[in-house]
């Protein structure tokens, strides 16, 4: 073995183990380095590195065993090698002389390719040259399209057109000057249309206002007709419930749609409005416009709330409310049509406004009106305001409850006026029955009040029982009535008919009525007066159930509702006293003429020595203005009036006789003034029998008769005649004839009672015991009525 060899043994034998893992590991292509820095950790890198350098050599020795292996093969590759290159020379020969041709040839086809190249490289600048200046011509003629629709005010197409340079044209222009020019014009452009739109919107807030009132005008006029329409259509249908007509559910409710349709259609112009906010909305600034709008709008609404000071209210209230009602008219058509320029909250926010101010004005006003008529006039426009714009879905129950506040001032002013026409009717009565001619006298006066007794057409000439008070006053609370149904009607009252009674009641008691006591009392009428006035009453008091059922006709009201016995109006009872007060009034009117001609019984002589063959002179006067009295009561007072008035005089005649006999100016009185006055009794009792079977009182009072008013001067008389005057003292014949008779009054009486010795009883004293026995009987009555007193 060759020293080389026995070298290579030893190594491997002395490092066999470590060698053979640093070759694994590099074979393997593993990292090294966790070994290296282990010995360097071990303080032996030397003997890493005689390993490393082993491994090396024992490669060295692979790779030589490699080569001497395969020697010859590499000698005969290496010849192969060198014959190929032979071959290579001959080919690389062969290339050169084929490229050297190849150029020849190419170089006048390159030369035309590079002229070909350079005119595709024009006709690329040409066309895109062309393609440049079609966008600067597309852009010019945009703009001139632009132009022409600023000068002719077509805002919205100029804007579109604006909007299309700006977003599809303008970075395409390649023209720098060109494109700055445009987009330094387009904000200036952008700020004139929105100057010129906002000038065109102030134009049409300007034209809007002053066409609000027109506006409004039509829309109430269109709300009065509709209300027309209905009030005929409701007076159709009440008439025909009346009557009982057939057919009354197809009557009633015709309708004729298509004319209230074509009444319906407002000419409200917002073509500006929509045009202005359409063009603000392209621009990008449709809030501001909206705060713009809301803004001006309510400056106008503040500014149409202010009444002229200069012009009274009566005169300018309509145009006043008309210009209201158009606004909101108006601002409810934006609201539904302007895409949301107006919201619904803004809208409230207004008309709370408006109804606060009109509120507060219409109070104010109110308070200063001093004629029904014009109050009448300012409810009525504001109710058809309230109708119109109810329409249009405004809350109108606040407005209108400012006119149910002022109903009582309303109804004092009507009252006030009712009142003077009432005192001037009574003021120039001539208190004589009206005479009506012919029949339209009786329609007017009779009939249109239900004032007539009976179904039967009367014949002409008529006397009605009362005077011409009677029909004016129903003419003036019929005006009344209306009146106040036309106040209370269209309001928040849901009950018209109940207030319409309240303010009735209260008219008949506190104006009619008292007009009518104050008459009475003020002590300037006369008999005939005060029996007109009388039966006036009477009259007046069964009117009353023509007013009630008048005033729910004018209501809409059923009159069967308003004839229940508990639906009546205390006004009639009211009244029914007044009748008393007038007959009280009446009755002290005939006492007195009664007195005048009974102070003539002081003319009597209540001693005579002669027996009275007829009776006195005065009472011929009596029965004469009796006679004239009860005839004249007859034809004006119903029957129960003509028996309070016969038997209150016949009354009075009955205590006048008894006073007279206790006058203190007749200190004594005998038995043939007793029998004067006694025929004078009898031809009272004859006139009273005699009227109080002829006026058919009989027939009605049964058990009773004028000469039972008389009674208590009859049984005075007949116990001044009585044969036994002391049986007045018998209870059970006092009971019987004399029960109307005072104690006091007969002992005073029977005192003045004194026969002289030439008198009647007297000069047959001696021849007669009868008178004897009267006197003594009489002289024992009055002993006894002495012991009793």
């Amino acid at each position: 073995m060759d020293p080389k060899a026995r070298r290579r043994a030893s190594i491997e034998n002395g490092d066999a183990g470590e060698d053979l893992v640093l070759a694994t590991l590099i074979g393997n292509g593993d990292d090294l380095g966790p070994i290296v820095r282990h010995a360097f950790e071990m303080g032996r890198p030397e003997s890493l590195l005689q390993q490393l350098n082993h491994v090396v050599r024992k490669k060295e020795v692979e790779i030589e065993d490699l080569c001497k292996t395969h020697y010859e093969e590499f000698i005969l590759a290496v010849d192969e090698l060198r014959g190929v290159l032979v071959d290579a020379e001959e080919l690389k020969g062969e290339l050169s002389s084929d490229n050297f041709k190849l150029q020849e040839v190419g170089s006048s086809l390159l030369i035309k390719l590079e002229e070909l190249l350079e005119s595709y490289s024009i006709k690329k600048n040409v066309a895109e040259a062309i393609k440049m200046s079609k966008n600067c011509v597309q852009v010019l003629e945009l703009c001139v399209k632009f132009n022409k629709h600023i000068s002719e005010g077509q805002f919205y197409p100029a804007l579109k057109t604006l909007d299309l340079i700006e977003k599809s044209y303008l970075k395409n222009v390649p023209v720098r000057t060109l494109r700055m020019v445009i987009e330094k014009r387009i904000p200036l452009i952008k700020l004139h249309i929105e100057k010129k739109v906002t000038s065109q919107f102030n134009e049409w807030l300007v034209q809007i206002r002053s066409s609000a009132k027109d506006i409004g005008q039509t829309a109430i006029g269109q709300a009065a007709s509709a209300r027309q329409r209905d009030e005929e259509m409701l007076d159709r249908q009440r008439k025909a419930e009346e009557q009982n007509l057939p057919g009354l559910g197809d009557f009633a409710y015709t309708l004729d749609v298509e004319k209230i349709e074509e009444e319906s259609v407002l000419k409200v112009d917002l073509t500006p409005l929509y045009r202005a906010y359409h063009i603000q909305s392209c621009l990008g600034i449709q809030e501001q416009f909206w705060e713009y709008y809301y803004r001006n709008r309510l400056l106008q609404l503040n500014s149409d709330l202010q009444i002229s000071s200069t012009q009274p209210f009566v005169e300018s209230y309509q145009t006043f409310l008309a210009q209201i009602a158009g606004y909101f008219i108006v601002e409810d058509r934006v609201l539904r049509t302007a895409g949301g320029l107006l919201l619904g909250e803004q809208v409230e926010t207004m008309w709370e406004t408006a109804v606060a101010k009109m509120k507060s004005l219409l109070e104010v006003q109110f308070s200063q009106m001093n004629s029904a008529t014009h109050l009448l006039l300012v409810k009525d426009y504001v109710t058809l305001l309230g109708c119109t714009l109810r329409q249009y879905g405004y809350e109108v129950g606040p407005l209108l409850e400012t006119l149910n506040k002022s109903r009582d001032k309303y109804h004092e002013l009507l009252s006030e006026e009712c009142r003077k026409q009432i005192a001037n009717v009574i003021a120039n009565d001539t208190y004589e029955q009206m005479v009506l001619k012919k029949e339209s006298d009786y329609e007017n006066n009779v009939l249109s009040f239900n004032l007539q007794t009976t179904d039967i057409t009367p014949a002409f000439p008529f006397i009605a029982p009362f005077s011409s008070t009677v029909p004016d006053a129903c003419r003036i609370v019929r005006s009344f009535i209306k009146g106040s149904v036309d106040y209370l009607t269209y309001g928040t009252n849901t009950n018209v008919y109940d207030v319409v009674k309240k303010y009735l009641d209260k008219f008949l008691i506190d104006v009619l009525n008292e007009v009518i006591l104050n008459t009475i009392q003020g002590g300037s009428i006369g008999v005939s007066q005060a029996m007109q006035i009388a039966a006036n009453i009477s009259v007046l008091e069964g009117a009353c159930d023509f007013f009630l059922r008048h005033a729910a006709q004018l209501c809409g009201i059923p009159s069967r509702s308003v004839e229940r016995p508990q639906s009546g109006l205390t006004a009639k009872v009211v009244l029914k006293t007044s009748r008393d007060e007038a007959y009280l009034a009446l009755l002290n009117l005939v006492n007195a003429k009664l007195d005048q001609f009974m102070q003539l019984t002081e003319n009597i002589n209540w001693t005579s020595e002669e027996p009275t063959q007829g009776e006195n002179e005065y009472m011929n006067e009596v029965v004469i203005y009796l006679d004239t009295l009860m005839s004249t009561a007859q034809q004006i007072l119903p029957l129960d009036a003509l028996y309070k008035v016969g038997s209150g005089a016949l009354d009075h005649i009955s205590n006048s006789i008894v006073s007279a006999f206790l006058s203190g100016s007749i200190k004594r009185f005998n038995a043939n003034a007793v029998m004067g006055i006694n025929n004078d009794l009898k031809m009272v009792e004859s006139f009273a029998d005699e009227r109080f079977h002829s006026t058919g009182l009989s027939e009605i009072y049964k058990d009773g008769s004028f000469r039972g008013c008389l009674i208590e001067a009859r049984q005075l008389i007949n116990l001044l005649s009585s044969s036994q005057p002391e049986n007045f003292m018998n209870p059970v014949i006092r009971e019987k004839n004399y029960n109307t008779l005072d104690y006091k009054k007969v002992a005073s009486i029977c005192e003045k009672f004194k026969d002289s010795a030439d008198g009647i009883f007297g000069s047959l004293s001696n021849k007669n015991n009868k008178q004897n026995a009267r006197k003594k009987s009489m002289d024992m009555l009055k002993k006894r009525l002495k012991d009793f007193n």
